[in-house]
């Protein structure tokens, strides 16, 4: 499989990672699917310790242990859990961060995290304090490259702009082009790697999976009729999704999940697809609604 550098640091990805919030707490299905994943050349995995309060952390690394070195591993902090207190808390102060690394490398059972992210971003944060401490930790070998994952562009530039950043993770897909406007071209230019997340749109853009539910711009009759006009281009649906998030170039790798084994060789099959051509993508374009940022700056 194809892999990228990721920004202007030493990690190269597979062009299809692997997000592991979907795969559930089933520790022996989600290190099955993990080791496929591996096998189909697939070195990139993604997890955060918000998933299952650190429970997905926790199987990641049972699944990975003895096969640390062929991977690429990526999890996120900031969302902080107050003992006693339902839910969670926002905090992307350096003294957290700091904090909270470890308990993320207990977890995956590493004593480095190749890529660490900021599990989201306010322009109200203090951005220095939160850069200075992913410069902290990179500096002592506890990370080997930082990123943020976030869909804010007002916040997305400001850490092009003040941070060493390798990478930014946001939602994209054929129904989620918002990243295209001002993003993707802002950080193509930065040469910071976008991490697309949702390429199938929860499922809404997959092969033999009937949308259940509407999703951004689009309600369910619309899905049916893009997925319908989708299928002039004559190719697997999952694939043709993963491949048209793939095909920018600022684009590093597309991370969707998978429940099971056949979601994940449908998912991994799309490395194997030649990229879109240019009139491929301005078909889909031309289909699709070219969403815009507006609550979320």
């Amino acid at each position: 499989m194809k892999k990228n550098q990721l920004g202007q640091s030493e990690l190269f990805v597979s062009e299809i990672g692997l997000g592991c919030m979907s795969l559930g707490t089933d520790e022996r299905q989600a290190a099955a699917i993990i080791d496929a994943a591996l096998d189909l050349g697939v070195n990139f995995l993604d997890t955060a310790d918000l998933y299952d309060n650190g429970r997905n952390e926790e199987i990641v690394g049972k699944a990975i242990a003895g096969k640390r070195d062929q991977v690429i591993l990526a999890t996120k902090v900031g969302n902080r859990r107050i003992p006693g207190q339902e839910g969670w808390v926002w905090d992307a102060s350096k003294a957290y961060i700091v904090e909270a690394v470890k308990g993320s490398l207990k977890r995956l059972g590493t004593d480095y995290i190749d890529l660490y992210q900021l599990h989201g971003g306010m322009i109200e944060d203090n951005i220095d304090e939160t850069i200075e401490a992913f410069e902290q930790l990179k500096q002592e070998g506890v990370i080997r490259a930082y990123g943020i994952s976030s869909i804010r562009p007002n916040v997305i530039r400001e850490y092009v702009s003040r941070s060493s950043i390798a990478s930014v993770m946001n939602q994209y897909s054929i129904v989620d082009r918002r990243a295209e406007e001002e993003v993707l071209p802002l950080l193509e230019q930065a040469q910071v790697s976008v991490i697309a997340r949702g390429p199938l749109a929860s499922g809404a853009l997959a092969t033999g999976r009937q949308p259940v539910k509407g999703a951004l711009d689009y309600e369910l009759e619309d899905l049916a009729s893009l997925r319908e006009q989708l299928e002039q281009i004559d190719q697997n649906l999952t694939q043709l999704a993963i491949r048209y998030s793939l095909s920018h170039p600022a684009v590093a790798a597309a991370i969707p999940g998978a429940r099971t084994l056949e979601q994940l060789k449908q998912n991994a099959a799309a490395a194997a697809m030649p990229p879109l051509t240019s009139d491929q993508i301005a078909f889909i374009r031309a289909i699709s609604k070219a969403n815009v940022y507006t609550a979320h700056r």
